[in-house]
């Protein structure tokens, strides 16, 4: 099995096209096949090296190694060439040149009759000499039916009637993508095209394109395409679109792979995959015919769930980056290995973990939902009475601090739902933190005594 992944580098590496990329990846490793990464930049306007740089960045950092590549089309102009003239030769193709003006008149007849608009063929019978200006067309059948079996939906059945004499290569000498990805995918000896489900139309063209060469067809399985969670169609107001996004909001590569197998894909109702139960498991016969919704609290679960079973280190390691980015001097922090035991139960991410932790390195503002703790009568008297104890408190573990704040209770006569959410707002400037004994530790018997006044 050969298998490719060919993005065009033309913006960001979308969600949806890693979860191409994921399948044709996983299908090519479960047959210990080969899985290609070919850039088809033949839009040389639109295509950009950054644009690229983003799709090689994606798939290193998720792990989808390719065994092949990169191709870059550009670099296969020639062989484009030498293709074209041989259906022209056969008779399969020709030279047209049609001006721009022309093709847009047509067009617009077409509209006014409420016509398919297409080529009205007026170049087909002409011999056109090739050192005129021209573009080159294929000369679809004009009779009969192209019927292919997809692998995710089945038998697909389009009448030649409804194609269009599709342009080949341009004027400039550049092929368009029903071409190249014909030439490619033979010459590359790909065996299973797996893409989304709006190249479904293009498929019985590049069919036409195969038997006119005389080539092997590949297998073809269409995705269904990735929705927002409203239904529409994905979009940047759905929120992140572009992998690299994930990875900057702290999101684990495993997360987001879990994440993204199981968008239109199942296996029984097992949730969790590794890459290898992914290898394991995948099959084509169990993705969905109908299009997957994204579901952020979905991902945000898997990530959490991913973040935790990361030994303290590694993951202190991973999200060091995150502090850093945050304008923490992690040298007057606590131990960041303890610090993450302590906040990876709260935080959905690496990114929301670091932003979480703020006040273990600066002085905190009180947030005005929780200001009002401060403000009552037996606040002062707390606050009086925790710098008391906490300065003479020797010991400074979690156990002597939970025994110490109990101490202070005690000797104010307030219960712990008095005292707690003071100290809790003073020294943390929130309500939102984990357990008081083990925040107070991590921050520091000199902090604590500094807030305290």
């Amino acid at each position: 099995m050969r298998t490719r992944f060919a993005p065009s580098p033309t913006g960001d590496l979308h969600i949806g096209g890693v979860r191409t990329a994921l399948f044709n990846y996983l299908l090519a490793k479960q047959q210990k096949g080969v899985f290609i990464l070919r850039v088809e930049d033949t839009d040389v306007e639109r295509s950009t090296q950054a644009s690229i740089d983003v799709i090689m960045q994606g798939m290193t950092w998720l792990g989808l190694q390719w065994d092949e590549g990169p191709i870059h089309q550009m670099d296969r102009l020639d062989r484009y060439r030498e293709i074209s003239d041989e259906l022209v030769a056969s008779g399969h193709a020709y030279r047209c040149d049609c001006s721009p003006e022309r093709l847009t008149l047509i067009r617009e007849q077409q509209l006014l009759k409420k016509q398919k608009t297409r080529y009205d063929g007026q170049c087909r019978s002409r011999n056109i000499d090739a050192s005129t200006p021209h573009v080159v067309r294929f000369k679809t059948p004009l009779e009969g039916d192209i019927t292919f079996h997809d692998l995710i939906r089945g038998d697909i059945t389009i009448n030649n009637a409804e194609l269009d004499d599709v342009v080949l290569v341009r004027q400039d000498g550049v092929p368009t993508y029903n071409f190249s990805v014909v030439v490619d995918d033979t010459d590359m000896k790909v065996t299973h095209v797996i893409r989304g489900d709006d190249h479904i139309n293009n498929t019985p063209r590049q069919i036409n394109i195969y038997n006119a060469l005389g080539w092997n067809i590949p297998n073809y399985a269409h995705l269904p395409m990735i929705l927002g969670g409203d239904g529409k169609r994905l979009s940047k107001r759905h929120g992140a679109t572009n992998v690299l996004d994930y990875q900057k909001m702290g999101y684990l590569p495993a997360a987001v792979l879990n994440y993204l197998v199981r968008l239109g894909w199942s296996h029984g109702d097992q949730e969790i995959f590794t890459m290898q139960d992914m290898i394991n498991d995948f099959d084509l016969k169990h993705i969905s015919h109908s299009a997957a919704a994204i579901n952020q609290e979905k991902l945000d679960w898997l990530n959490q769930h991913y973040m935790k079973e990361l030994p303290s280190d590694e993951l202190a390691t991973l999200a060091k980056p995150f502090f850093e980015n945050e304008g923490y001097d992690l040298s007057q922090g606590p131990d960041l290995n303890e610090l993450v035991v302590l906040y990876v139960e709260r935080a959905k991410t690496l990114a929301e973990m670091a932003k979480q932790c703020a006040y273990f390195y600066q002085t905190p503002d009180v947030d005005p939902e929780a200001a009002d703790k401060l403000q009552t009568e037996l606040a002062p008297k707390v606050l009086e009475e925790a710098k008391k104890q906490f300065s003479a408190l020797e010991d400074w573990n979690p156990e002597a601090i939970k025994a110490t704040i109990k101490s202070i209770c005690e000797a104010l006569g307030f219960k712990m739902g008095q005292v707690g959410p003071v100290l809790r707002v003073a020294i943390t400037g929130t309500m939102k933190s984990p357990a008081l004994d083990q925040t107070l530790c991590l921050l520091g018997k000199e902090k604590v005594l500094v807030r305290l006044m």
